[in-house]
């Protein structure tokens, strides 16, 4: 029940620890389920003092009880082991202390101890702290090797023998702690944390050389499986122990049969490794020979080859050909030449035939009036008209007598000449044929 209390009315300090007597009074006989540690039972007493402890959560209460009920299964238990005790919870009052007083003490078998195990397997199992994927690859060669084992034990001798005999130079941080009894799951979580906590530890070996079921109970308790599950570094589970794994081969990394074997798995053999680099040394020898064999083959297949063997007779065979093609090219060019001079000479008569010069060579002569205008008809020029007169080599005045019947013309020195043009205009003395409608048509022709 409620008890009512303030800063004004507080209760005193013996009051509290009789209420708390009261209530543990209340709550009447209980089955507690612990290991046994610090176990006092002293020649003639008739009480045995011990404590149970809960190793997962690491707490422990103290427990009395008479020595007959301890001698009825003194045979089996000891400290260390697991027990089921029937107890009536007692309170202290004058030093505020809780203990149990046990009237039965019954032993854990080691088939409930599976059991249970079991059924905390599959609960981390479910969780995934087993799973493949989460585990680590371990390095090819570690620089530093973190293990925990006990003090001088054989573990720990045959893991450095192993290792150092394999790879002389490995190095190794060494934690030993007890790896049994009550006190061993502190002390192997605490070194599995610290050696992880180390960036140069490259991978964490626990060792133990095997032992019965309840020895190896240690390494399946719920806390260690957990830190381990937690850890940055690989972790090699070697506890020797075939029969029954311990929860700790589940959840490592690695797992190996013995400590010796842990040593084998952890590092490489010296003497195999450089065997395995003379064999590989050996294959890219024959991988570079046969390659350089085979392109040997090849070149010498390509120097066979008749365009290596002889390369000018290709060129010398394209030279008669380009010398054959530019032969033609000059004929097939030399005749286009020739046919385009011959209708250029062609072209060039007919234009020098048909050119008002032609015409004039031809002894005509244009006939033009002072102002320019071509005299086409007799009829634009009346008597005593000056014309010039155009013939081929040059030009020359003229002075029209009659219209009707003649002309009479002065040359370019100004001399009179005068001729009969046959009833037309003529030339002066050059008497060309024709009137002045053929010469004016001349001069039409020429455009002066």
């Amino acid at each position: 029940m409620a008890v009512n209390t303030s800063a004004d009315a507080p209760l005193p300090v013996g009051q509290v620890s009789r209420l708390i007597g009261g209530w543990i009074e209340r709550l009447g006989a209980v089955w507690v389920e612990g290991q046994i540690t610090q176990l006092s039972r002293r020649p003639g007493a008739g009480v045995v003092f011990l404590t149970l402890r809960d190793p997962s959560h690491d707490i422990s209460v103290g427990v009395t009880c008479y020595r007959q009920v301890y001698d009825a299964v003194a045979d089996v238990v000891g400290e260390g082991a697991r027990v089921v005790v029937h107890a009536k919870p007692e309170w202290y009052a004058p030093r505020g202390q809780l203990s149990l007083r046990a009237v039965e003490i019954k032993p854990v078998g080691v088939g409930e101890l599976l059991a249970r195990l079991e059924q905390l397997k599959k609960s981390l199992a479910a969780e995934g702290l087993f799973a493949s994927s989460r585990k680590k690859p371990l390095p090819f060669l570690p620089q530093l090797i973190g293990l925990v084992c006990g003090r001088a034990s054989a573990a720990e001798r045959d893991v450095l023998e192993n290792a150092r005999r394999r790879w002389p130079a490995v190095r190794f941080e060494v934690r030993n702690v007890a790896v049994q009894g009550v006190h061993a799951v502190t002390q192997v979580v605490q070194a599995v944390k610290e050696l992880d906590a180390l960036e140069e530890v490259d991978v964490i070996v626990v060792a133990r050389g095997g032992g019965s079921v309840e020895d190896l109970l240690p390494f399946s308790d719920e806390q260690l499986v957990r830190a381990v599950a937690a850890c940055r570094t690989p972790v090699v589970s070697a506890i020797g122990h075939e029969p029954d794994n311990p929860l700790l081969d589940h959840v490592a990394d690695l797992r190996a049969s013995t400590p010796t074997d842990a040593a084998k798995k952890v590092v490489p053999d010296v003497g195999e490794e450089l065997e395995r680099v003379r064999m590989l040394r050996g294959r890219a020898r024959r991988c570079v020979e046969a390659y350089v064999e085979r392109e040997e083959r090849g070149l010498a297949h390509a120097l066979a080859r008749p365009a290596i063997q002889d390369p000018h007779r290709m060129i010398d065979d394209r030279a008669d050909h380009v010398a054959s093609l530019v032969d033609r090219s000059r004929r097939t060019f030399g005749h286009l030449l020739d046919r385009a001079d011959s209708e250029l000479t062609h072209t060039h008569a007919r234009v020098v035939a048909l050119s008002p010069a032609a015409t004039l060579k031809r002894g005509y002569a244009v006939l033009q009036r002072a102002d320019g205008h071509v005299v086409r008809d007799p009829g634009e020029v009346t008597a005593d008209d000056v014309l010039r007169a155009r013939v081929a080599e040059g030009e020359f005045t003229v002075r029209v007598g009659d219209s009707r019947g003649g002309t009479s013309g002065g040359g370019t020195s100004g001399g009179d000449t005068s001729g009969d043009t046959g009833g037309a205009s003529g030339t002066g003395d050059t008497g060309a044929p024709g009137g002045v409608d053929d010469q004016a048509g001349t001069g039409k022709g020429m455009g002066a």
